[in-house]
């Protein structure tokens, strides 16, 4: 993908914004979108906001609240000076819990307002590459193990529900009309930008905080496993989707799964906290103060209890690699956390 692309990207300020800024390529209209449902996205993203000034890019769209997302727009609105080669939907509203509490709200985002894109695209300007982002929650439930591009769909959620809607139409555009209309199914992909409403950042972010003052950290249900990666590798992998050849969908994960649980080990074992634990709460062995602990309150109504993928067909068909491990991921995760959390 060449510098000269004109690229339209919709997506919340993380890792993925600040990817295609520092690849050289050029932005045509950004949509930078809340999906914690609280209007605190300039909070949450001061440091990412900054990235952008600092590097001279303007933003020339929206920053979108919940209640004014891509479901807010008409076709004909989306598709105003739509001349873009390539167009890249990653916004969501991608917290899974509280996809239950507003499941109208998501199947509007997460699914119709995916068709309203596609629609533009297809009224405008058919030879624009679609890029749709979807999960591993659409595997849900499913007795497949690992889960690859052929695993039938069983979502236990109002959000994975709305994004196999999404997956799905997503192809129904490529075969109707001969669109470049691609789908990543993504495992898992962390980065120290995660929003702190998502498990890893609860974890780097609460240890950090407890380094300072010792207030413990409340997680959900810690036996749930996740393959867990590197945003960094998952980006390369999505512009390897979209350079390829034709348009198709790719499975990118890392086939290695960890639980909650263990990921807070490692991010102690990392800081050289030594710990132990008594049930499902964990104490320092120096001083028996509580680290971690649980709550029934941020466990799902319906659970995943694990998710695995299987990314051969993107290994084969793309030579997508990571570099990344585990132990990588809580390292760049924790580092940036006690920058931004914890003061002597």
């Amino acid at each position: 993908m060449g510098k000269d692309k004109i690229i339209k990207l919709i997506t919340k300020i993380g890792f993925v914004t600040l990817f295609f800024i520092y690849s050289g390529l050029l932005y045509y209209d950004f949509y930078f979108f809340d999906d914690n449902g609280k209007g605190d996205i300039i909070e949450q993203h001061k440091t990412n906001l900054q990235s952008l000034q600092d590097n001279k890019i303007q933003i020339t769209g929206l920053i979108l609240g919940g209640s004014n997302a891509i479901f807010g727009f008409s076709a004909e609105q989306l598709s105003e000076n739509l001349e873009d080669d390539y167009f890249y939907n990653l916004a969501a509203h991608s917290f899974v819990w509280l996809s239950f509490d507003q499941p109208e709200l998501v199947s509007l985002i997460n699914g119709v307002g995916v068709l309203r894109c596609l629609e533009a695209i297809r009224e405008v300007n058919p030879e624009c590459k679609f890029y749709q982002a979807g999960t591993s929650e659409m595997f849900g439930k499913t007795k497949e193990v690992p889960q690859n591009e052929n695993t039938p769909f069983y979502p236990r959620s109002p959000y994975g529900v709305a994004k196999v809607f999404a997956h799905n139409m997503t192809v129904n555009y490529r075969e109707s009309y001969g669109m470049f209309a691609a789908n990543g199914i993504l495992f898992n992909h962390e980065s120290p930008f995660r929003g702190e409403d998502f498990v890893t950042r609860k974890i780097s972010k609460g240890i950090a905080i407890w380094l300072r003052d010792k207030t413990p950290v409340v997680l959900g249900n810690i036996e749930a496993k996740r393959d867990w990666g590197h945003a960094e590798d998952f980006m390369e992998g999505i512009q390897l989707i979209m350079s390829h050849e034709k348009p198709d969908d790719f499975v990118l994960a890392t086939g290695v799964m960890h639980s909650v649980k263990e990921f807070v080990e490692l991010t102690l074992n990392y800081l050289d906290i030594k710990f132990y634990w008594d049930n499902n709460n964990c104490y320092e062995q120096a001083t028996k103060k509580l680290i971690v602990t649980t709550d029934k309150i941020h466990h799902r109504p319906a659970e995943v209890d694990c998710t695995l993928g299987d990314s051969t067909k993107a290994k084969r068909t793309l030579n997508w690699t990571f570099k990344h491990t585990i132990d990588t991921l809580v390292k760049d995760m924790a580092d940036a956390d006690l920058r931004r959390f914890y003061k002597q």
